[in-house]
């Protein structure tokens, strides 16, 4: 699975993560542009192959790809080093895993991240390193008070209901996923203050689209589409009511490659990125939006909310388009049925276990 640099000479565009949902999507949109990429990646996420199988059958030879766990700080350092950029996706994702297993989401998330920070610094170039975050950095968002409204939490301040959550909100770390994730994302903006690193920090709401594994932890969309589509019931954590501003992948990927190419006037910022007031949705909408899709009705189970899930968060997306010229392009419904289409293609099997999700 691994292949040596092809050409020293053209250095490539590092995506740490590129085989997973996002990366492979921005692999295949630089390899488009005849940009070379470098994948880095440990494959340990079931699925990813055949996402790099796709990438290798479109653009064959043309794509690097390296083995590499990013906890391991001496085999990353030539591979980040030698790149032109860097976009750094690989995570560990799941809340409910950094629950059960907190040192290894630590070491993926903050470790991993300083791993990828550390090799940009000591190459002694300004390599540009675009930090994947969450919107989970702001925690459960208890302060702020919603009401029940169209089978949707809306936010009682007016502010936050026209425009949503933005950047000048206060970090507050809840779950270690969200500790481990806002502690890299704090590192990522810190190296452009104390070394002059070109960085930017995304701290992304809810995207979804093709090439996405939707499971009971992440990738709720992808999830629930996959779960309709097979017959299978979904778990709902809470009433349902929990709002989300979903973003398409293709945005996600024109708001990364933005990043890069204005990285002079976007180094040292985070922007919160999401489909923004216009694409936000509750589970319940979705739902009701797949039925349609489905033509019939959704089985569903309710249980408990889960930790650290807040009842709203819809992304201020002002700062990032102000900032980048970037405005998310593809509507939430749209989108969905894009999904649907896909996935009746390319996914469609039987489950052996109801699906669950958590958003």
């Amino acid at each position: 699975m691994t292949s040596d640099l092809r050409n020293p000479r053209e250095a490539h565009v590092a995506i740490v993560g590129g085989s997973g949902f996002i990366g492979s999507n921005l692999a295949d949109s630089l390899l488009s542009d005849a940009t070379p990429v470098l994948i880095i990646d440990n494959f340990s996420r079931p699925g990813v192959e055949q996402n790099l199988a796709w990438l290798k059958q479109k653009h064959g030879n043309r794509i690097a790809v390296e083995t590499v766990d990013v906890r391991d700080a001496d085999a990353l350092l030539p591979l980040v080093a030698n790149s032109a950029a860097v976009f750094h996706l690989a995570a560990q994702t799941a809340v409910t895993t950094s629950l059960v297993q907190p040192s290894e989401d630590f070491d993926i998330n903050l470790r991993g991240t300083f791993n990828v920070l550390e090799a940009a610094r000591r190459s002694d170039r300004c390599i540009p390193v675009i930090f994947a975050s969450t919107n989970k950095v702001y925690g459960g968002l208890p302060d702020i008070a919603v009401f029940e409204q169209d089978n949707r939490w809306v936010p009682s301040d007016p502010a936050i209901r026209a425009n949503g959550i933005g950047e000048n909100r206060g970090l507050d770390f809840c779950t270690p996923y969200g500790c481990s994730k806002g502690a890299a994302d704090q590192y990522v903006l810190d190296y452009a203050k104390s070394y002059g690193l070109p960085t930017v920090v995304l701290r992304m709401s809810c995207i979804y689209g093709p090439h996405q594994f939707g499971t009971e932890d992440q990738g709720w969309v992808a999830h629930f589409l996959l779960s309709a589509l097979s017959g299978r019931p979904i778990t709902i954590y809470g009433n349902g009511n929990q709002v989300r501003d979903i973003l398409h992948v293709s945005d996600a990927v024109a708001a990364y490659r933005a990043a890069l190419a204005r990285i002079e006037e976007a180094s040292g910022q985070a922007f919160n990125l999401g489909g923004g007031p216009k694409n936000a949705i509750s589970l319940r909408m979705l739902l009701e939006e797949i039925s349609g899709i489905t033509g019939r009705d959704v089985s569903i189970r309710y249980e408990r909310e889960r930790t650290g899930d807040q009842p709203f968060f819809v992304a201020d997306t002002r700062r990032i388009e102000m900032t980048l010229g970037w405005k998310a392009a593809v509507s939430w419904r749209e989108g969905v049925r894009h999904l649907a289409d896909w996935l009746r293609r390319n996914r469609l099997e039987p489950q052996p276990e109801p699906a669950r999700c958590v958003a």
